[in-house]
């Protein structure tokens, strides 16, 4: 039987000349068949849920709270960070002032939320989320599990290339050297755990400059009782992130929202009443001339206004949160004119009172409002750690995905919103280094330097990503990739150097803090991407499997054995392993591989993939459940059932396809896609698919693909006595058999190979979550298959 467009060994595709390749291959073929959706899926059936103009408003407000507080409280130490030794010229504040409203225009306004948030993946954002898009739109995926029925999703959304466009060159270009994959793989990594960084930094200078307001109407009050005052609010916000996002939205967004309502007041209050001439500032002219004065000092202050935009990683992060248009309209609307409000004000105020920059903020209060605002800014302060602690969740679950982060808990805290989520082990850990950063620094300029270099990293890593995705996913012209790219690059660059002045003094922090995250990822991907190869090359040939007969050559015992797999196609060397050590295996082996895809959700009726392996006899199947990075965890309490409803209905629709079509050569579902050859028309076709399709639907409740498959020899008269024969093994009992692998390093490999793989990999391993917690398995279901390999 010639075979056409079927499934290889290697999880590609073949084409008619695959005749010349040997009856062995075709052997291979006809018992390792290919995949049937179990979800019927139509082109543009999945849509994002839409959202009436009261929810959007509602959301708008609710990102106030969990978007916008790191960006919004940095009036509370901009000025200070600028001038740590003091204004030495009032004109100063003048260029300091236009520094700040354009870095806010330019980055947060224009790059951020005009731009960057549009780079979303179906509204997620995100390092990862622009990753993912990039491995959808070129093969830059450095676990080559991927499969053409992935792209057949309806959430994929790719598109294709012209052969000769700038984007094919640039597509061919990443794709051609291995090591280019991995340099795109570590720039996400470095900007995630530099967003990570923020987690930790962000409630430390927030809360610390929030609490050191005490000191300006109790001066007795020394910065010892100040730190501890922030510590104890520090672990009280640590210690409300398992409500969720949701609740803790609605629980700190009127808080922000009084917070900018207050600033903006007190900014127009401060600017009528001490000096109007600062919205001069206004004019970029005072940023030429605020450099021209000269000195290092006038560069290094850069470090302390960028501060000033700090928040936008979080926001970008965030998005899984909000839809985009909720975060946008709330920017435009409050945020950015509340801002510019109060940066003005606090201007005008060091205009007239230089010598008080150190507590610029609650100096330039009315003494009137000065406890009510110090209440509010305590609060504000609380907010702004929960965007970059909400951020960091956000990417720890995009990073579990991608294999770049070993197993831990992820809790959905909202029904309404998948993306809303709460990380046990990474909150506690952010905590303590919180609190260590804290009490060790004492200090909020050195936190803010320390701060800065973090952001400033994230914004260059963005960057690089966002040219990339204006050329593959948006195809922007060259001469508009190359605008936006050089405008970035000028501002963020020069912060940049700024900020390296600064590394010897609390710089260093998120670099030691990132540094140490990503060694740990990487080499987890390391260990993942090794043993994912170590499957691949060492699994089973389907002529070994026939070789043994309908027993296998072994007892086929009552019950159904569930082998879980990386492999999306062959016999996992798993599977012969424990044969080999065991007489007998069950009646029905099913393998299941659950997959991460790179995109934001896999509808649930386009989750599950079924086949069958090898004759009717034999009773072995193959399940696919694909997951997104946004989608609830493969610890599904309806995760067995749905896989036996998959695989029901597969049998069901076998045996109602056999002998329909006049062809063994491809599936019903392929036939939509090529014309018959035998002249049959398109339109005949999609009418017995949707015969096919009126009859089953009703059985699971969702619309199903079909596919025939090659019968051998079989014991089962139909489809109804196999499924008899399923259920009573089913009643028998389900047994999971796991691998537990264990990756060593060869004795001749480099000593810092053997560092990473037999002590800091096997640690990471040893403490993070096991695959039977991650699949919810009882533990007297459960069958471990130990196995040992080298790299």
């Amino acid at each position: 039987m010639a075979a056409r467009g079927v499934e290889t060994s290697t999880g590609g595709e073949i084409s008619e000349e695959s005749d010349e390749r040997g009856s062995m291959w075709d052997l291979d073929q006809q018992l390792d068949q290919p995949m049937d959706e179990e979800a019927g899926r139509l082109r543009n059936m999945y849509k994002e849920k839409k959202f009436s103009a009261l929810l959007l408003l509602q959301l708008s407000f609710q990102s106030l709270g969990v978007v916008y507080g790191d960006l919004g409280t940095s009036p509370l130490y901009v000025f200070y960070n600028t001038f740590p030794h003091g204004i030495k010229d009032p004109e100063d504040i003048i260029g300091a002032l236009s520094l700040i409203i354009y870095s806010l225009t330019l980055i947060p306004l224009l790059k951020y939320v005009f731009v960057v948030c549009k780079a979303n993946d179906n509204g997620q954002g995100g390092t990862f989320a622009l990753y993912s898009l990039l491995c959808r739109h070129a093969k830059v995926n450095t676990i080559p599990n991927q499969h053409r029925t992935d792209e057949e999703l309806t959430t994929y959304s790719r598109t294709t290339f012209h052969e000769q466009s700038f984007a094919a060159q640039t597509k061919r270009w990443l794709e051609k050297n291995p090591s280019r994959k991995n340099s795109l793989l570590i720039l996400g990594l470095v900007g995630t755990c530099m967003v990570i960084g923020d987690g930790i930094l962000t409630p430390a200078i927030s809360v610390l400059s929030a609490a050191g307001g005490l000191r300006v109407n109790l001066p007795h009050i020394n910065n010892g009782v100040v730190v501890v005052v922030a510590v104890v609010i520090l672990v009280s916000l640590f210690s409300v992130q398992h409500y969720g996002t949701d609740r803790v939205g609605w629980l700190f967004a009127p808080v922000v929202f009084l917070w900018f309502l207050f600033i903006a007041s007190i900014g127009m209050y401060n600017v009528w009443k001490h000096d109007t001439g600062v919205l001069k500032a206004f004019s970029p002219v005072y940023i030429y001339r605020y450099f021209k004065r000269g000195g290092q000092d006038r560069w290094t202050s850069l470090g302390g206004i960028m501060l000033s935009i700090t928040g936008i990683e979080a926001l970008f992060a965030d998005l899984s949160h909000f839809p985009v248009s909720a975060v946008q309209i709330a920017f435009t609307v409050i945020v950015f004119p509340c801002l510019l409000l109060a940066y003005s004000g606090q201007a005008a105020y060091l205009r007239k009172y230089p010598h008080h920059v150190e507590d610029a903020f609650y100096q330039s209060i009315p003494k009137s409002v000065y406890w009510p605002m110090f209440v509010i800014a305590t609060f504000a302060a609380i907010v702004a750690s929960q965007a970059t602690i909400s951020a960091t969740f956000s990417l720890i679950k995009q990073a579990l995905a991608h294999g770049c982060f070993p197993r831990v808990k992820v809790v959905h805290t909202s029904r309404k919103f998948l993306g809303q989520i709460y990380v046990p082990d990474i909150n506690w850990i952010l905590m303590i280094l919180c609190i260590a950063v804290t009490a060790g620094f004492k200090n909020q300029n050195q936190i803010g330097n320390a701060y800065g270099t973090a952001v400033v990293i994230v914004m260059l890593v963005t960057t690089l990503l966002m040219m990339l995705i204006m050329i593959l996913v948006w195809r922007c012209h060259w001469v508009l990739v190359l605008l936006f790219t050089f405008l970035s690059l000028v501002v963020e660059c020069t912060y940049f150097s700024a900020v390296l002045f600064k590394v010897n003094q609390g710089g260093w922090v998120p670099l030691v803090i990132a540094a140490a995250f990503l060694i740990i990822m990487y080499v987890w991907h390391y260990g993942t991407l090794k043993r994912y190869e170590f499957e691949m090359h060492s699994k089973v040939s389907m002529a070994w499997i026939l070789g043994l007969g309908p027993s296998l050559g072994l007892v086929r015992v009552p019950g159904i054995g569930l082998v879980y797999t990386e492999l999306a196609s062959g016999v996992p060397h798993i599977f012969s392993h424990f044969i080999t050590n065991l007489p007998a295996i069950h009646s029905v082996v099913v393998f299941v591989c659950v997959k991460n895809l790179p995109v934001y959700t896999v509808p649930d009726e386009e989750r599950f993939l079924v086949k069958r392996i090898g004759p009717k006899s034999f009773h072995m199947f193959r399940c696919v459940a694909r997951y997104g990075y946004r989608d609830l965890h493969k610890k599904d309490d309806n995760f067995e059932k749905r896989l036996f409803e998959g695989l029901f209905l597969f049998i069901r629709l076998e045996s109602m396809m056999e002998g329909c079509s006049d062809s063994d050569d491809y599936s019903i579902c392929e036939s939509q896609q090529q014309p018959r050859r035998d002249g049959l028309k398109n339109s005949e076709t999609f009418d017995t698919f949707d015969s096919v399709e009126s009859v089953i639907a009703p059985t699971v409740g969702v619309t199903k693909r079909t596919s025939h498959t090659v019968t051998g020899s079989s014991q089962m008269s139909g489809g109804g006595d196999e499924l008899e024969f399923i259920n009573g093994c089913r009643d028998a009992g389900v047994v999971h058999i796991m691998g537990n692998t264990v990756i060593r390093a060869r004795r001749e490999a480099r000593f810092y190979k053997r560092i990473a793989i037999d002590y800091v990999y096997a640690f990471l391993r040893k403490i993070c979550r096991e695959n039977s917690a991650i699949f919810n398995v009882p533990q007297e279901s459960l069958l471990n298959v130990g196995q040992i390999f080298y790299v």
